[in-house]
């Protein structure tokens, strides 16, 4: 145990106080996000460690594999599954066409673009849901490595700077301006990826237009109810990882059962979800509002951890990354990402306008 802890804490450590500096740089930037600036800064000290990297090897695959399953699995006491059902229902159609349009995307434009099936995969998956959340719940399903899940975030990170920068603008051309914030909230919150990228696109609306925090309020909610999507998402990639293990063990004279590789910290996730759920629906019913303050401040710090340990991981990963392989490989990913996101953006809009929403 101590052996394996001495083993396991130097590279640990380092991963952490790197995640920290990325965090602080996050807070700083946050159209760039403490998880991008990880993978960066990752991707830039892998030539220092060469002459060590046994010394760190066993704490960053740690870091890497566990702690990004753990960080899945506090995401889910960011969502009251109550609230999420009250709010996000009129704007369900749209998540359910959004994502489809970008799966289905994904998996014709794989084909065309001779793009290997895993990239794709968290590319469509962290463009249709929540970005590097998604894939983080993805990635160990279908098996990807360190420079597939680099690659993905970078692509995904790449349009969401150009949302956040945009898509204020586009929605003003569009005539989202003469109606209620609800119309660019919805908007927001299925079409831009990532909850920072959410968060920064609804603010500057809201900014621009005098709405306090509306906008901000519904396209939160709405990301929210698209957040759950990642549970039925990895559940279907388990059976189809599974299928395709089984017929490549079939023609080799194995078996692979489902069971065993199933993601379940996955389960822990809606486990997660359904206690915060029940216990704010107590704090309301026994109107105990110090023990809820007190429980909304646990959450809190839940939904604070989930995002610090996604940053922890995505140094690992930067670590693990080929830098001139993701440079020479990133322009095929790159316009996948285009194609989904583009496709995500036209659905958004037209599942909206076909819905009397503006």
């Amino acid at each position: 145990m101590i052996k394996n802890l001495k083993t396991l804490l130097p590279g640990l450590i380092l991963c952490v106080a790197i995640a920290t500096g990325a965090y602080f740089l996050g807070k700083q930037f946050p159209i760039v996000g403490g998880a991008v600036f990880g993978i960066v800064i990752g991707m830039c000290l892998v030539p220092m460690l060469k002459s060590r990297r046994a010394f760190f090897d066993v704490g960053i695959k740690f870091s890497a594999k566990k702690i990004l399953q753990w960080a899945v699995i506090l995401l889910g006491f960011g969502l009251n599954l109550k609230v999420v059902a009250k709010t996000g229902l009129e704007s369900l159609p749209i998540i359910a066409s959004t994502i489809t349009a970008s799966l289905l995307l994904a998996w014709i434009f794989q084909r065309l673009l001779s793009i290997p099936k895993k990239s794709a995969i968290l590319v469509g998956v962290g463009s249709s849901i929540c970005g590097g959340s998604a894939i983080a719940a993805a990635a160990p399903v279908v098996e990807a490595d360190d420079s597939e899940i680099a690659q993905s975030i970078s692509v995904i990170f790449f349009f969401n700077v150009l949302a956040a920068l945009i898509f204020p603008s586009l929605g003003v051309l569009i005539g989202f301006d003469t109606l209620c914030g609800d119309a660019f909230g919805i908007f927001a919150g299925t079409a831009v990826n990532d909850t920072s990228s959410v968060t920064a696109c609804a603010s500057s609306w809201d900014s621009m237009h005098g709405l306090g925090v509306a906008t901000l309020d519904k396209a939160v909610t709405v990301k929210l109810t698209r957040t759950l999507a990642i549970i039925p998402i990895v559940i279907g990639l388990t059976i189809l990882h599974a299928r395709e293990m089984r017929a490549a063990g079939t023609a080799s004279g194995k078996n692979v059962s489902i069971v065993k590789i199933f993601p379940f910290f996955i389960l822990y996730f809606i486990l997660a979800s359904v206690i915060t759920t029940m216990c704010d629906l107590a704090m309301v019913k026994a109107s105990l509002e110090t023990c809820g303050i007190e429980m909304s401040i646990l959450f809190g710090w839940m939904k604070w951890l989930a995002k610090f340990f996604i940053i922890i991981a995505m140094v690992a990963i930067g670590f693990n990354t080929d830098v001139v392989k993701l440079l020479k490989t990133g322009g095929r990913p790159l316009a996948l990402g285009a194609i989904c996101w583009i496709g995500i953006t036209l659905v958004s809009l037209l599942m909206q306008h076909f819905l009397g929403l503006w």
